[in-house]
C-alpha cells in the first residue's frame, strides 16, 4: 500500500506545480507514483497537476506501451504577470542548477565565512 507522504505547513518558495514541472524535466518516464514520492505529494494531487500543466500547454504526454512519456514546453512563458519575461526553460535552469549545486556540496547550506 503507498504511503500518503506527510503535509507540509506553511508556505513554501516553489510551488507544487513548479516541482513537479521540474521532477518531469529531469526524467521524461517518470511515473506517477515516483513523482509525488519525489514531490511529497499524493499521487491523486500529481495526477491533478499534470493536467493543469497539460491543459495550459506546458507539457504533453505520449503513451509509450503501458507508460506515459511527457515533454515540457521549455519556450512556455510563466504564468504570473510578474515573471511574465521568464521561460519555462529559465524556471527549470535554476532550479535544476540548484538542486546539481546542493546536491555537489552537501556543506552549500551553511552560510559563507564572513570576510
Amino acid at each position: 500500500m503507498n504511503e500518503v507522504p506527510q503535509p507540509h505547513t506553511g508556505w513554501t518558495f516553489v510551488t507544487n506545480h513548479a516541482r513537479v514541472l521540474a521532477a518531469i524535466a529531469d526524467n521524461r518516464h517518470i511515473r506517477i507514483r515516483d513523482l509525488a514520492a519525489h514531490c511529497r505529494l499524493t499521487e491523486r494531487a500529481v495526477h491533478s497537476i499534470i493536467g493543469d500543466l497539460e491543459r495550459e500547454g506546458y507539457l504533453s504526454r505520449t503513451r509509450e506501451g503501458r507508460s506515459n512519456v511527457y515533454k515540457v514546453d521549455p519556450g512556455r512563458v510563466l504564468r504570473h504577470p510578474a515573471e511574465s519575461g521568464l521561460s519555462v526553460a529559465g524556471l527549470l535552469s535554476l532550479l535544476i542548477r540548484d538542486e546539481a549545486e546542493h546536491t555537489a556540496d552537501p556543506d552549500s547550506d551553511r552560510a559563507p565565512d564572513p570576510p
